[in-house]
C-alpha cells in the first residue's frame, strides 16, 4: 500500500497540475482521519510518508494487554515483551505499522477520502484560476449543444454560452471553434462551470483591446459601447494625445484592425465615434458626421432635431432605426432625424402654437376681441381653421379672414 500511494502522488501531481508535498499531506491527513476511528486518543497516532523511500507507515502508541488485541491500538503482553522486555500490562509502547496491515476496508475508505480531498483541492485550484480570468476573453471548441446553452470547452474547466447571452443570429455545432467573455464562474454539483457570453459590450471592449495595441496601451481610450447584439455596436474612443488619431487606430490601415473585430462579430456592423465635449459635434460623430448637416438642441431638456439630406434620411436612420437609436443611447440625449423642410415645418407649428393672434398681420383690436372670445387664442389656431370657420364670427369679414389666414401660414 505504501508504494501504491507513493504512485497515487506522482499521478496525481502530474495528472491535476499539484505540488507532491500538498498532495502527500492530503493522503497523511486522510489516513489519520480513518485510522483514528479505530483508535483511542492515548494511540496519539501520526502517519509518515517518506517520498524518496516510497514508504507509508503509521506511528503510534500501542497499549498492552493480556490477550489477543481486539485492535490496531492494541499489543498483546508476550509480543510487547519481545520488543520491551521491561513491559507490562496496561503500558503504552511506540510501535510502527506498515499502511498495508491495517486491512483492506481501511485501505480503501482512505483511498476514497484521499481522491475526493484532491478533487476538491482541483475544483478549488481551477476556480482560482479562472476567478483570475474573469473579465477575459477565452477561446474554445463547441462540445454539446444542451437545453440551456452551448457547452464549450476551454481548457481545464467546461464553459457555458447560456442562451441568455447568446448573440440571437448566431448558430453554432459541435466542433465549432468560438471566443467569449468570461461572465462569471460558478461551482455545479461539484463541478466548475465558466459563464460565457457573447453579447455583452465588454466583450467588444476586449475584442478591440486585443486588436489595437493603443486600447491595450491606454493611449486610446473606450469611453462607452452600446449595442444591438448581432446586428450594430458603436465605440466612443478619445486619446488625450493630440498627436494620436484615435478612430484612425481603431480603424487601421486600410480598415483592417476594425474588419478583423467584425470578422470575430460575425459581420456585425462596428461603429468607431471619435469623442467630443461639444453635444452638437459628439451628436454628429454619433449618427454619422457625413450625414448630417446640422445638429439643434433644444433649449431645455436632452433633445436634438438632426438636419439631413433626403439621400441620407435613411442612413442616418438606420435599418430598423437602430442607427438613431443607438447615438441616442451614445449621448443621451433623444434624437429625430429630419429633413430641412420637416424641421421648418415642426419650427412653424411650435411658433404658431406659442404666439399669439395679436402677432398676425391683419388683426385688428376689434377683430382680435371677437376671435379670442370665440375661441381663437394662438396663431396655431388661426392656421389649422377655414376660411368659412373664421368668417361665421361676429365681426370677422371674409377679407379679414382671408388675410389672416394667407398671414398665419406664412407665419
Amino acid at each position: 500500500m505504501g508504494s501504491n500511494l507513493i504512485s497515487i502522488i506522482n499521478e496525481f501531481a502530474s495528472l491535476k497540475q499539484i505540488d507532491r508535498e500538498i498532495i502527500a499531506e492530503i493522503i497523511k491527513e486522510s489516513l489519520e482521519s480513518i485510522i483514528e476511528k479505530k483508535l483511542v486518543s492515548e494511540n496519539e497516532l501520526s502517519i509518515n510518508i517518506d517520498l524518496e523511500n516510497d514508504q507509508v507507515v503509521a506511528n503510534l502508541l500501542t497499549h498492552i494487554v493480556e490477550n489477543t488485541p481486539e485492535n490496531f491500538g492494541e499489543i498483546s503482553i508476550n509480543a510487547a515483551k519481545k520488543i520491551y522486555p521491561s513491559a507490562k500490562i496496561g503500558d503504552f509502547i511506540p510501535k510502527e505499522i506498515p499502511i498495508s496491515e491495517f486491512g483492506r476496508k481501511t485501505i480503501q475508505s482512505a483511498r476514497q477520502a484521499i481522491i475526493t480531498r484532491i478533487r476538491e483541492l482541483e475544483t478549488q485550484r481551477i476556480l482560482g484560476d479562472y476567478e483570475r480570468q474573469k473579465g477575459q476573453i477565452a477561446g474554445g471548441v463547441i462540445q454539446k449543444v444542451e437545453y440551456n446553452g452551448y457547452v464549450v470547452d476551454i481548457g481545464f474547466a467546461s464553459g457555458l454560452l447560456p442562451t441568455e447571452e447568446q448573440v440571437e443570429n448566431e448558430y453554432y455545432k459541435s466542433g465549432d471553434y468560438i471566443k467569449a467573455y468570461i461572465v462569471n464562474i460558478k461551482r455545479v454539483k461539484g463541478k466548475v462551470i465558466v459563464i460565457l457570453s457573447r453579447r455583452r459590450p465588454e466583450f467588444i471592449n476586449k475584442l478591440m483591446e486585443s486588436e489595437i495595441p493603443e486600447i491595450l496601451d491606454g493611449d486610446v481610450v473606450i469611453k462607452k459601447i452600446v449595442r444591438e447584439p448581432g446586428f450594430r455596436t458603436k465605440v466612443v474612443v478619445h486619446s488625450e494625445n493630440e498627436k494620436i488619431d484615435a478612430f484612425g487606430c481603431c480603424v487601421g490601415k486600410n480598415g483592417m484592425r476594425i474588419e478583423e473585430i467584425k470578422k470575430q462579430l460575425h459581420g456585425e456592423q462596428v461603429d468607431i465615434v471619435e469623442w467630443n465635449n461639444n453635444p452638437e459635434k459628439f451628436i454628429k460623430n454619433s449618427i454619422g458626421n457625413q450625414l448630417v448637416k446640422r445638429v439643434y438642441l433644444a433649449q431645455k431638456g436632452k433633445f436634438a432635431q438632426i438636419i439631413v439630406d433626403e439621400k441620407n434620411k435613411n442612413i442616418a436612420i438606420g435599418k430598423g432605426g437602430k442607427n438613431v437609436r443607438l447615438a441616442a443611447k451614445l449621448t443621451n440625449y433623444k434624437l429625430d432625424v429630419l429633413l430641412e423642410e420637416e424641421y421648418e415645418e415642426i419650427t412653424a407649428n411650435e411658433r404658431r402654437i406659442t404666439s399669439s393672434i395679436k402677432e398676425l398681420d391683419g388683426v385688428t383690436d376689434k377683430a382680435g376681441k371677437a376671435l379670442y372670445n370665440a375661441g381663437y387664442t394662438a396663431v396655431q389656431d388661426i392656421h389649422q381653421a377655414s376660411v368659412d370657420e373664421l368668417c361665421r364670427i361676429e365681426g370677422v369679414g371674409k377679407k379679414t379672414a382671408e388675410k389672416i389666414k394667407e398671414s398665419a401660414k406664412f407665419f
